[in-house]
C-alpha cells in the first residue's frame, strides 16, 4: 500500500534541564515541569493550547506522565505514558508527529524525564522474562559472558567485531571519545565538560575491550520537551516561522531478523537502524552527505562507530577512517554530536530523544551561536533502544533555507525570555509560569512544593 501524504509537522519549542549525576536530589516531578515550562515558553504558547499529552520516561510507575502534566493544568486532554528502553523520547516525538501528520491535533507536548539510579543500567523485574533475554543469550553463545555491565558487552563485542573485519584499532574508538568530550565544553546542559587527550581517554579503567571508562555514557537525570504544532497552527502565529523547525522525514523501526544472525554488530540493531534511516532520508528527499551535523547514539564510542556506518555517513566498512580524517567534528564532513553526546552530555532514558532534538532546532534556527556548524540546511537525528526501537528523524528550517547565526542579544528579544536558552542554562520566574499553565483549569494541589525546588536550583 502506498504511503499516504502527511500533514507538516513542526517544531515549535523546546526546553531542558541540565543533565546531573543520579543522587536522589532532584524528583522526576520537577525535571518534567522544569523541561515542559521552557519549551512552552520557547513557543510562546500556554497548556491551554496542548490537546495531547506524551509522557516519556522507562523507570516510574504508571501514570508518572499525569503527575508531571497536572503541574501545568487539569484540562482533561489524553496524557499518554511511553516507554521504549533508550529510544524512549523519540518515540514519543514519532507519537507525537503521527497525531499532527494525522489531523488528530494541532499541538501536542511531549515531556521526557528520567530519575535513575547510579551505576550500570540494571533490571528492575527478576521475577519474569528479560525483554532482553534472547539478546543475552545470543551473546553469551557467540561472545561470552564476563563481569562488565551487561550493555558494555554488548557494544563493547560490535566493536569487537569491527575491529576483527575492517581492521580498526581502539585508537579509533577512544578518538571518538575525545571529540564528544571536547563538544560538550560549549553545551551548558552537559553533565561533563571535561576535555580530555586520546591518551587520558585510552588510559581510562578498561570496561570491556576496546572500551574504557571515558567511551561509555553515564547514567543521568534530567528532562527535555518539544511542542509539535500543525501548519494551521503556525500559520495563525506567522512571527513565529522563523524558529518554527519541520519534521521533514522520520522513521521508528524496530529489528529485522538479521538480530539474531550471530553478529555482534547485527544484534546492536544495525539492521533497523539502517532500515530508519534510509525511510527517513527518502521522506525527506536527502542523502548522507546533505547533513551537516548530525546528534546520534553514542551510548558507547563503539555505537558510535557502527552508526557512522549504518547511517551512510562513510563507506561501509569504513567509519574508522572517516573518524581518522577528521570527519566526525568541525571542518570535517559531519558534526556529530555537538551536544557532546551521550557519552558526555549524560543520558536520562527519557529525556535522551528529546534533548537531542532541542540540540539539533537550536542549531537550525541559528540559536547555537558558540557551536554553529556552518552551512546547516538539514539536521539528522538518531535515537536507539534495545529490545528493540530506532529512530531515525530530518529536520530542517520551515523556510528551507541554510541556518543563519544570531547573536545572543538578538535571541533573547525574540523569544521575550531576555537570554539564549541554547548557550546559557537558567531557571524562570513565577511569572513565566504563571503565563504557560492553563488559566483556567488548575488546581495547586497538583503542584505542591515543586516550584520552590526549582527555583532552588538555580
Amino acid at each position: 500500500m502506498a504511503p499516504r501524504q502527511k500533514k507538516p509537522c513542526y517544531v515549535l519549542g523546546v526546553g531542558m534541564t541540565k543533565f546531573i549525576k543520579p543522587r536522589g536530589k532532584v524528583d522526576y516531578t520537577e525535571l518534567g515541569f522544569e523541561a515542559g515550562v521552557k519549551a512552552m515558553l520557547d513557543a510562546q504558547i500556554s497548556y491551554d493550547d496542548v490537546e495531547q499529552g506524551i509522557a516519556c520516561y522507562c523507570y516510574g510507575d504508571s501514570t508518572c506522565g499525569q503527575r508531571v502534566f497536572y503541574q501545568f493544568g487539569m484540562t482533561q486532554i489524553p496524557i499518554y505514558n511511553v516507554n521504549n528502553n533508550c529510544s524512549t523520547g523519540s518515540t514519543g516525538l514519532a507519537m507525537g508527529r503521527n497525531f499532527i501528520s494525522s489531523g488528530a491535533a494541532d499541538c501536542v507536548l511531549v515531556v521526557g524525564f528520567e530519575k535513575m539510579q547510579a551505576g550500570s543500567l540494571q533490571s528492575h523485574f527478576n521475577d519474569r522474562e528479560n525483554p532482553l533475554g534472547t539478546t543475552y543469550k545470543m551473546m553469551a553463545t557467540t561472545r561470552g559472558v564476563t563481569k562488565a555491565p551487561g550493555a558494555a558487552q554488548m557494544f563493547g563485542n560490535a566493536g569487537r567485531e569491527y575491529m576483527e573485519k575492517y581492521d580498526a584499532k581502539p585508537e579509533d574508538f577512544a578518538e571518538i571519545a575525545r571529540i564528544n568530550h571536547a563538544h560538550s565544553v560549549n553545551n551548558p546542559y552537559s553533565q561533563f565538560q571535561d576535555v580530555y587527550t586520546l591518551d587520558q581517554i585510552m588510559q581510562s579503567p578498561k570496561v570491556h575491550e576496546p572500551l574504557t571508562k571515558l567511551q561509555c555514557c553515564p547514567t543521568s537525570d534530567g528532562g527535555a520537551a518539544a511542542v509539535l504544532v500543525s501548519q494551521e497552527f503556525l500559520d495563525a502565529r506567522p512571527h513565529l516561522k522563523d524558529q518554527a523547525i519541520l519534521i521533514a522525514g522520520q522513521c521508528l523501526a524496530t529489528d529485522a531478523p538479521s538480530l539474531f544472525s550471530k553478529s555482534a554488530i547485527d544484534l546492536m540493531g544495525w539492521d533497523m537502524t539502517q532500515h530508519a534511516a534510509r525511510v527517513a532520508m527518502k521522506e525527506a528527499g536527502v542523502k548522507p552527505s546533505d547533513f551537516a551535523v548530525c546528534e546520534l547514539h553514542d551510548c558507547f564510542s563503539a555505537n558510535e562507530m557502527i552508526l557512522i556506518d549504518a547511517l551512510g555517513f562513510s563507506e561501509p566498512g569504513k567509519a574508522h577512517e572517516f573518524v581518522r580524517a577528521g570527519n566526525i567534528t568541525y571542518g570535517g564532513k559531519v558534526v556529530v554530536n555537538p551536544s557532546g553526546g551521550l557519552i558526555s552530555k549524560g543520558h536520562p532514558l527519557g529525556a535522551t530523544g528529546i534533548a537531542q532534538c532541542a540540540e539539533l532546532v537550536w542549531h537550525l534556527r541559528g540559536w547555537a551561536n558558540n557551536r554553529n556548524v556552518p552551512h546547516t540546511k538539514y539536521a539528522l537525528q538518531h535515537n536507539l533502544g534495545l529490545g528493540g526501537a530506532a529512530v531515525v528523524t530530518v529536520y530542517k528550517r520551515a523556510d528551507g533555507k541554510e541556518a543563519p547565526v544570531i547573536d545572543s542579544a538578538t535571541v533573547g528579544k525574540l523569544n521575550k525570555l531576555g537570554y539564549n536558552p541554547a548557550i546559557e542554562a537558567k531557571g524562570f520566574t513565577a511569572e513565566q509560569v504563571k503565563a504557560v499553565r492553563s488559566r483556567e483549569k488548575v488546581n495547586e494541589w497538583a503542584l505542591q512544593d515543586t516550584m520552590t525546588k526549582v527555583k532552588a536550583r538555580f
